[in-house]
């Protein structure tokens, strides 16, 4: 179940977290995998744990020009693309009166224009190798629950990722009509606990005005029904499984991998 056999995936933010969780369980089930990221040392040492299989390249994902860098190289080294996950994203943690315009910039130009671009410019790569392939090739965007409902504290977070949300399904949509054979979905995540997370613990302690971050976590554990955060694996799993054949009657869809948080 959920193989990749033969496969070639394109993941951004995959240095670690759930890139990096990602990139594992795609090269176990049989994928050559590339390896982008801005955090240079942290992703040549991801690549390199991962075997032969891997290889890790720079990739600023705000810029065209370092995404046509990565795609010639895997396409140069792999022979193209089957799979991208968008996953390269940014925590803020500030709320609308707070944040300048710079800041707000920045969290758009990674998790909105990064996607965007991302997209955009493997579309041929993915486009040609979804004509050799049973059911097609495979984007999957990393959304989040706050892209499904509102959030008192990340507003401007909150915003970002309902934009992936809605280009999700817009873009799946465009892909089917024009026929590409290109299902694009997006998975949603509750709490992680990783690099990020940890953002999100100290954001919301500032926002209670303390410095107990174990406290915010404690905050967050009660909102997950299920009685833990979740960990990159949890959402690794379910990236691997709509990446795979076996969500291939899946496109334009919201995968939300939550622990009950948004049940509620």
């Amino acid at each position: 179940m959920n193989r990749l056999d033969g496969k070639v995936a394109v993941i951004s933010g995959a240095a670690r977290g759930i890139g990096a969780e990602t990139a594992k369980l795609m090269i176990e089930a049989g994928a050559k995998v590339a390896v982008g990221d801005v955090l240079d040392e942290r992703g040549r040492e991801t690549a390199r744990s991962l075997g032969d299989g891997a290889f890790y390249h720079h990739l600023d994902v705000t810029t065209e020009e370092a995404w046509h860098e990565m795609i010639a190289a895997t396409t140069a080294r792999f022979g193209g693309i089957d799979i991208l996950v968008n996953n390269a994203g940014m925590f803020l943690g500030k709320g609308i009166e707070e944040a300048s315009l710079d800041e707000w910039s920045r969290l758009v130009a990674i998790n909105m224009t990064g996607v965007f671009l991302g997209t955009k410019l493997c579309l041929p790569a993915l486009r040609d190798r979804a004509q050799h392939s049973p059911h097609g090739s495979a984007i999957v965007n990393l959304a989040s629950v706050a892209g499904l409902v509102g959030s008192q504290l990340d507003p401007l977070y909150s915003m970002t990722k309902g934009g992936v949300t809605l280009f999700t399904k817009s873009s799946a949509l465009e892909f089917a009509r024009k026929g590409y054979r290109i299902r694009v979905n997006s998975i949603h995540p509750g709490v992680i606990q990783t690099d990020m997370g940890e953002q999100t613990f100290a954001a919301r302690a500032r926002s209670y005005g303390t410095n107990d971050t174990e406290a915010a976590r404690k905050v967050a554990l009660s909102t997950h029904p299920i009685g833990r955060l979740g960990v990159p694996n949890d959402i690794a799993k379910g990236i691997v499984f709509l990446a795979s054949d076996d969500a291939a009657f899946m496109t334009g869809a919201g995968l939300v991998v939550d622990g009950g948080l948004t049940a509620q």
